[in-house]
Protein backbone atom coordinates (compact mmCIF):
# COMPACT_ATOMS: atom_id res chain seq x y z
CA UNK A 1 0.00 0.00 0.00
CA UNK A 2 1.42 3.45 -1.02
CA UNK A 3 1.85 5.93 1.78
CA UNK A 4 3.70 9.38 1.83
CA UNK A 5 6.73 7.49 3.17
CA UNK A 6 7.91 6.39 -0.14
CA UNK A 7 7.91 9.57 -1.48
CA UNK A 8 9.82 11.33 1.88
CA UNK A 9 12.22 8.84 1.44
CA UNK A 10 12.97 9.21 -1.90
CA UNK A 11 14.32 12.74 -0.47
CA UNK A 12 17.17 13.44 1.86
CA UNK A 13 17.30 16.45 4.28
CA UNK A 14 20.84 17.77 3.80
CA UNK A 15 20.45 17.55 -0.08
CA UNK A 16 17.14 19.79 -0.12
CA UNK A 17 18.62 22.34 3.09
CA UNK A 18 21.81 22.72 0.52
CA UNK A 19 19.54 23.17 -2.24
CA UNK A 20 17.37 26.16 -0.42
CA UNK A 21 20.35 27.99 0.68
CA UNK A 22 22.08 27.87 -2.62
CA UNK A 23 19.14 29.48 -4.62
CA UNK A 24 19.87 32.32 -6.38
CA UNK A 25 18.37 35.78 -6.72
CA UNK A 26 17.50 34.55 -10.49
CA UNK A 27 15.52 31.35 -9.52
CA UNK A 28 13.71 33.57 -7.18
CA UNK A 29 12.28 36.74 -10.51
CA UNK A 30 11.79 33.50 -12.52
CA UNK A 31 9.31 31.71 -9.78
CA UNK A 32 8.12 35.03 -9.26
CA UNK A 33 6.84 35.67 -12.67
CA UNK A 34 5.41 32.16 -12.85
CA UNK A 35 1.47 31.96 -12.96
CA UNK A 36 1.57 28.31 -11.55
CA UNK A 37 4.23 27.38 -8.92
CA UNK A 38 5.34 23.99 -8.49
CA UNK A 39 7.85 22.90 -5.88
CA UNK A 40 11.46 23.93 -7.22
CA UNK A 41 9.71 27.63 -7.22
CA UNK A 42 8.68 26.95 -3.49
CA UNK A 43 11.81 26.14 -2.47
CA UNK A 44 13.47 29.26 -4.46
CA UNK A 45 10.28 31.62 -3.18
CA UNK A 46 11.58 30.13 0.78
CA UNK A 47 15.26 30.45 0.61
CA UNK A 48 17.47 33.43 1.86
CA UNK A 49 17.50 34.66 -1.65
CA UNK A 50 14.16 35.32 -1.56
CA UNK A 51 14.49 38.06 1.17
CA UNK A 52 14.80 41.32 -0.66
CA UNK A 53 11.76 40.38 -2.89
CA UNK A 54 9.56 40.07 0.76
CA UNK A 55 7.43 43.32 -0.79
CA UNK A 56 6.58 41.65 -3.79
CA UNK A 57 6.01 38.72 -2.68
CA UNK A 58 3.39 40.08 -0.18
CA UNK A 59 1.64 42.28 -2.65
CA UNK A 60 1.09 39.04 -4.88
CA UNK A 61 -0.05 36.72 -1.88
CA UNK A 62 -2.48 39.65 -1.33
CA UNK A 63 -3.90 39.26 -5.05
CA UNK A 64 -4.03 35.55 -4.79
CA UNK A 65 -5.91 35.35 -1.50
CA UNK A 66 -8.55 37.83 -2.76
CA UNK A 67 -9.06 36.00 -5.60
CA UNK A 68 -9.61 32.50 -4.46
CA UNK A 69 -10.95 33.02 -0.82
CA UNK A 70 -12.26 37.27 -1.39
CA UNK A 71 -12.10 39.61 1.81
CA UNK A 72 -13.01 36.75 4.53
CA UNK A 73 -10.94 35.72 7.57
CA UNK A 74 -13.06 32.52 9.04
CA UNK A 75 -12.98 32.69 12.76
CA UNK A 76 -12.15 29.53 14.83
CA UNK A 77 -11.49 29.07 18.61
CA UNK A 78 -9.62 25.94 20.26
CA UNK A 79 -11.30 24.00 22.97
CA UNK A 80 -9.08 21.84 25.19
CA UNK A 81 -10.64 18.99 26.47
CA UNK A 82 -7.53 16.98 28.05
CA UNK A 83 -4.07 17.72 29.53
CA UNK A 84 -3.15 14.21 29.99
CA UNK A 85 -0.53 12.54 27.78
CA UNK A 86 1.43 9.54 27.45
CA UNK A 87 4.48 11.08 25.44
CA UNK A 88 7.57 12.44 26.38
CA UNK A 89 7.84 15.46 23.76
CA UNK A 90 10.47 18.09 25.00
CA UNK A 91 8.81 21.20 23.74
CA UNK A 92 6.00 20.43 25.09
CA UNK A 93 3.82 21.32 28.35
CA UNK A 94 1.62 18.78 28.15
CA UNK A 95 4.66 16.13 28.21
CA UNK A 96 4.27 13.09 30.40
CA UNK A 97 7.80 13.65 32.60
CA UNK A 98 5.86 17.44 33.53
CA UNK A 99 4.50 16.66 37.42
CA UNK A 100 1.80 18.81 36.66
CA UNK A 101 -2.50 18.65 37.33
CA UNK A 102 -3.69 16.52 34.91
CA UNK A 103 -7.59 16.70 33.50
CA UNK A 104 -9.94 15.44 31.50
CA UNK A 105 -13.17 17.47 31.01
CA UNK A 106 -16.22 15.69 32.00
CA UNK A 107 -19.49 16.12 29.57
CA UNK A 108 -20.89 18.70 32.23
CA UNK A 109 -17.32 20.60 32.26
CA UNK A 110 -17.68 20.44 27.95
CA UNK A 111 -21.12 22.26 28.58
CA UNK A 112 -19.83 25.14 30.50
CA UNK A 113 -16.70 25.40 27.71
CA UNK A 114 -19.68 25.15 25.37
CA UNK A 115 -21.92 27.73 26.34
CA UNK A 116 -18.32 30.52 26.71
CA UNK A 117 -17.87 29.81 23.35
CA UNK A 118 -20.98 30.33 21.86
CA UNK A 119 -21.41 33.37 24.08
CA UNK A 120 -18.20 34.57 22.74
CA UNK A 121 -20.01 34.01 18.68
CA UNK A 122 -18.43 30.85 17.60
CA UNK A 123 -19.27 28.23 15.41
CA UNK A 124 -16.27 26.77 14.43
CA UNK A 125 -14.55 25.08 17.29
CA UNK A 126 -11.11 22.93 17.46
CA UNK A 127 -10.95 20.02 20.02
CA UNK A 128 -7.54 19.50 21.27
CA UNK A 129 -6.09 16.58 23.81
CA UNK A 130 -2.49 15.53 24.68
CA UNK A 131 -2.17 11.98 23.34
CA UNK A 132 -3.55 9.83 26.75
CA UNK A 133 -5.31 6.44 24.62
CA UNK A 134 -6.24 4.98 28.00
CA UNK A 135 -8.36 8.21 28.80
CA UNK A 136 -8.73 10.27 25.68
CA UNK A 137 -9.44 7.60 22.77
CA UNK A 138 -11.79 6.68 20.17
CA UNK A 139 -15.04 6.23 22.73
CA UNK A 140 -14.76 10.03 24.43
CA UNK A 141 -13.68 11.78 21.37
CA UNK A 142 -16.93 10.01 19.64
CA UNK A 143 -19.35 11.19 23.31
CA UNK A 144 -17.55 14.36 22.74
CA UNK A 145 -18.18 15.54 19.19
CA UNK A 146 -21.69 14.32 19.28
CA UNK A 147 -22.43 16.55 22.43
CA UNK A 148 -20.78 19.21 20.91
CA UNK A 149 -21.81 18.97 17.47
CA UNK A 150 -25.92 20.46 17.97
CA UNK A 151 -24.05 23.99 19.01
CA UNK A 152 -21.20 24.29 16.24
CA UNK A 153 -21.59 23.70 12.74
CA UNK A 154 -17.91 22.73 12.12
CA UNK A 155 -15.97 20.88 14.52
CA UNK A 156 -12.16 20.10 14.01
CA UNK A 157 -9.79 17.63 15.78
CA UNK A 158 -6.28 17.99 16.98
CA UNK A 159 -5.56 14.51 18.86
CA UNK A 160 -3.31 11.88 18.60
CA UNK A 161 -2.82 9.78 15.62
CA UNK A 162 -5.55 6.76 14.83
CA UNK A 163 -6.43 4.38 12.28
CA UNK A 164 -8.14 4.60 8.84
CA UNK A 165 -11.29 2.98 10.99
CA UNK A 166 -11.45 5.44 14.09
CA UNK A 167 -11.47 9.01 11.66
CA UNK A 168 -14.20 7.01 9.80
CA UNK A 169 -15.86 7.10 12.80
CA UNK A 170 -15.33 10.95 13.76
CA UNK A 171 -16.06 11.38 9.69
CA UNK A 172 -19.38 9.97 10.28
CA UNK A 173 -19.95 11.31 13.99
CA UNK A 174 -19.54 15.11 11.78
CA UNK A 175 -15.96 15.96 12.06
CA UNK A 176 -15.21 18.52 9.41
CA UNK A 177 -10.98 18.51 9.61
CA UNK A 178 -8.48 16.44 11.07
CA UNK A 179 -5.27 18.61 12.29
CA UNK A 180 -1.98 16.45 12.80
CA UNK A 181 1.32 17.97 12.80
CA UNK A 182 5.02 16.03 12.58
CA UNK A 183 6.88 18.42 14.71
CA UNK A 184 9.91 17.81 12.25
CA UNK A 185 10.67 16.15 9.12
CA UNK A 186 14.17 15.85 10.09
CA UNK A 187 13.81 11.64 10.98
CA UNK A 188 17.61 11.78 12.28
CA UNK A 189 16.93 14.33 15.10
CA UNK A 190 12.74 13.15 15.56
CA UNK A 191 13.91 10.52 18.54
CA UNK A 192 15.51 13.39 20.32
CA UNK A 193 12.68 15.60 20.75
CA UNK A 194 9.85 12.54 21.09
CA UNK A 195 12.19 10.35 23.22
CA UNK A 196 8.94 8.21 24.91
CA UNK A 197 5.74 7.29 24.45
CA UNK A 198 3.72 6.17 20.70
CA UNK A 199 4.66 9.83 19.14
CA UNK A 200 8.36 8.46 19.13
CA UNK A 201 7.40 6.35 15.79
CA UNK A 202 8.03 9.03 13.31
CA UNK A 203 6.39 6.97 10.35
CA UNK A 204 3.31 5.81 12.20
CA UNK A 205 2.49 9.63 12.69
CA UNK A 206 4.13 10.21 8.85
CA UNK A 207 1.32 8.24 7.10
CA UNK A 208 -1.32 9.59 9.44
CA UNK A 209 -2.65 11.97 6.78
CA UNK A 210 -3.00 9.29 4.57
CA UNK A 211 -5.73 7.13 6.70
CA UNK A 212 -7.31 10.18 7.20
CA UNK A 213 -7.66 11.22 3.59
CA UNK A 214 -8.40 7.34 3.08
CA UNK A 215 -11.10 7.99 5.62
CA UNK A 216 -12.97 11.18 3.11
CA UNK A 217 -12.47 13.45 6.14
CA UNK A 218 -13.33 16.72 4.25
CA UNK A 219 -10.12 18.91 5.09
CA UNK A 220 -6.64 17.81 6.67
CA UNK A 221 -4.52 20.52 8.30
CA UNK A 222 -0.84 20.36 8.18
CA UNK A 223 1.96 22.08 9.84
CA UNK A 224 5.86 21.59 11.52
CA UNK A 225 6.81 23.02 14.77
CA UNK A 226 8.55 26.35 13.96
CA UNK A 227 11.54 26.11 16.39
CA UNK A 228 12.64 22.77 16.84
CA UNK A 229 14.90 22.58 13.24
CA UNK A 230 15.81 24.64 10.19
CA UNK A 231 12.58 26.31 9.57
CA UNK A 232 13.04 26.33 5.54
CA UNK A 233 14.04 22.40 4.84
CA UNK A 234 11.05 21.49 7.31
CA UNK A 235 8.42 23.65 5.50
CA UNK A 236 9.62 22.33 2.25
CA UNK A 237 9.22 18.93 3.54
CA UNK A 238 5.90 20.29 5.08
CA UNK A 239 4.77 21.16 1.54
CA UNK A 240 5.69 17.87 -0.58
CA UNK A 241 3.48 16.23 2.06
CA UNK A 242 0.33 18.65 1.37
CA UNK A 243 1.33 18.18 -2.93
CA UNK A 244 1.32 14.67 -1.98
CA UNK A 245 -2.09 14.45 -0.26
CA UNK A 246 -3.58 16.81 -3.07
CA UNK A 247 -3.02 14.40 -5.79
CA UNK A 248 -3.82 11.19 -3.65
CA UNK A 249 -6.84 12.25 -1.76
CA UNK A 250 -8.24 15.43 -4.22
CA UNK A 251 -11.92 15.10 -2.87
CA UNK A 252 -10.17 17.05 0.53
CA UNK A 253 -9.04 20.46 1.22
CA UNK A 254 -6.04 21.22 2.93
CA UNK A 255 -4.76 23.91 5.04
CA UNK A 256 -1.83 24.85 6.59
CA UNK A 257 -0.66 26.26 10.27
CA UNK A 258 2.69 27.59 11.27
CA UNK A 259 2.98 26.80 15.38
CA UNK A 260 6.27 28.76 16.61
CA UNK A 261 7.84 27.39 19.70
CA UNK A 262 6.27 29.27 22.43
CA UNK A 263 7.17 29.46 26.38
CA UNK A 264 5.67 26.55 28.16
CA UNK A 265 6.51 24.60 31.69
CA UNK A 266 9.31 22.59 31.32
CA UNK A 267 10.30 22.82 27.66
CA UNK A 268 13.50 23.40 25.74
CA UNK A 269 14.39 26.96 24.04
CA UNK A 270 13.96 27.22 20.63
CA UNK A 271 16.73 25.46 18.13
CA UNK A 272 16.58 27.74 15.58
CA UNK A 273 14.97 31.59 15.96
CA UNK A 274 12.37 32.40 13.42
CA UNK A 275 11.65 36.00 13.17
CA UNK A 276 8.65 37.76 12.27
CA UNK A 277 10.15 38.11 8.74
CA UNK A 278 10.64 34.86 8.15
CA UNK A 279 7.09 33.74 9.17
CA UNK A 280 5.99 36.10 6.65
CA UNK A 281 7.71 34.92 3.75
CA UNK A 282 7.15 31.41 4.49
CA UNK A 283 3.43 32.69 4.53
CA UNK A 284 3.37 34.17 1.18
CA UNK A 285 5.78 30.90 0.06
CA UNK A 286 2.90 28.65 0.69
CA UNK A 287 0.23 31.21 -1.31
CA UNK A 288 2.00 32.04 -3.78
CA UNK A 289 3.03 28.22 -4.79
CA UNK A 290 -0.93 27.48 -3.40
CA UNK A 291 -3.82 29.24 -4.58
CA UNK A 292 -6.12 26.79 -2.93
CA UNK A 293 -4.26 26.38 0.71
CA UNK A 294 -6.18 27.82 3.62
CA UNK A 295 -3.85 29.50 5.54
CA UNK A 296 -4.22 29.87 9.61
CA UNK A 297 -2.78 31.74 12.55
CA UNK A 298 -3.51 30.96 15.83
CA UNK A 299 -3.03 33.28 19.26
CA UNK A 300 0.42 32.02 19.37
CA UNK A 301 1.40 35.18 17.29
CA UNK A 302 2.04 38.64 18.54
CA UNK A 303 -1.15 41.22 18.14
CA UNK A 304 1.40 43.32 15.69
CA UNK A 305 2.23 40.53 13.51
CA UNK A 306 -1.45 39.04 13.78
CA UNK A 307 -2.90 42.67 12.64
CA UNK A 308 -0.39 42.98 9.46
CA UNK A 309 -0.80 39.09 8.38
CA UNK A 310 -4.76 39.40 7.94
CA UNK A 311 -4.60 41.34 3.76
CA UNK A 312 -1.47 39.36 2.95
CA UNK A 313 -2.58 35.51 2.87
CA UNK A 314 -4.50 34.18 5.84
CA UNK A 315 -8.29 32.81 5.68
CA UNK A 316 -8.69 31.80 9.54
CA UNK A 317 -7.77 33.09 12.92
CA UNK A 318 -8.12 31.85 16.27
CA UNK A 319 -9.32 35.02 19.01
CA UNK A 320 -9.49 34.74 22.48
CA UNK A 321 -7.61 31.28 22.83
CA UNK A 322 -7.13 29.54 26.03
CA UNK A 323 -4.59 26.20 25.52
CA UNK A 324 -5.26 24.45 28.77
CA UNK A 325 -8.43 22.20 29.40
CA UNK A 326 -11.52 24.22 30.74
CA UNK A 327 -9.60 27.24 30.76
CA UNK A 328 -12.75 29.41 29.15
CA UNK A 329 -14.27 28.49 32.83
CA UNK A 330 -13.95 25.56 34.28
CA UNK A 331 -10.40 25.44 35.79
CA UNK A 332 -8.65 28.62 33.89
CA UNK A 333 -5.68 27.50 35.82
CA UNK A 334 -5.01 24.54 34.77
CA UNK A 335 -1.51 23.84 32.76
CA UNK A 336 -1.64 25.23 29.40
CA UNK A 337 0.05 23.68 26.66
CA UNK A 338 2.04 26.99 25.48
CA UNK A 339 1.67 30.67 26.61
CA UNK A 340 -0.67 32.27 24.09
CA UNK A 341 0.59 35.73 22.38
CA UNK A 342 -2.26 37.46 21.10
CA UNK A 343 -4.89 38.02 24.22
CA UNK A 344 -7.61 40.03 23.02
CA UNK A 345 -11.05 38.94 22.59
CA UNK A 346 -12.91 37.63 19.94
CA UNK A 347 -14.67 40.91 19.47
CA UNK A 348 -11.97 42.88 19.53
CA UNK A 349 -10.09 40.49 16.96
CA UNK A 350 -13.41 40.70 14.91
CA UNK A 351 -13.70 44.40 14.79
CA UNK A 352 -9.71 44.88 13.61
CA UNK A 353 -10.55 42.54 10.94
CA UNK A 354 -13.72 44.66 9.85
CA UNK A 355 -11.65 47.55 10.48
CA UNK A 356 -9.19 46.83 7.84
CA UNK A 357 -12.14 45.82 5.15
CA UNK A 358 -12.68 42.35 5.73
CA UNK A 359 -15.73 40.08 7.01
CA UNK A 360 -14.79 38.05 9.92
CA UNK A 361 -17.10 35.24 9.25
CA UNK A 362 -18.62 33.23 12.24
CA UNK A 363 -20.18 30.25 10.11
CA UNK A 364 -19.62 29.23 6.29
CA UNK A 365 -20.72 25.97 6.04
CA UNK A 366 -22.94 23.47 7.93
CA UNK A 367 -23.51 19.37 8.07
CA UNK A 368 -26.40 19.70 6.22
CA UNK A 369 -24.75 20.43 3.23
CA UNK A 370 -22.96 16.65 2.99
CA UNK A 371 -25.82 15.26 4.34
CA UNK A 372 -27.08 12.40 1.66
CA UNK A 373 -30.15 12.01 0.49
Amino acid sequence: MNTFTSVFEAYDWDSVQTKIYQTSSKEVEIALFKNKRTLDDFIALISPAAQPYLEQMAQLSHQLTKKRFGKTIQMYAPMYLSNECQNICTYCGFSLDNKIKRKTLTESEIELEIAELKKAGFDHVLLVTGEANYTVNINYFLKAVTQIKKDFANISVEVQPLSQEEYEQLHQAGVYSVLVYQETYHREVYKKYHPKGKKSNFNFRLETPDRVGKAGIHKIGLGVLLGLEDWRTDSFFNALHIDYLQKNYWQSKYSVSFPRLRPAEGIIEPNFIMEDKDLLQLICAYRLWNEDLEISISTRENEKFRDNIIPIGVTSMSAGSKTNPGGYVVDVESLEQFETSDERSASEISKIISEKGYEPVWKDWDRAYTIKT
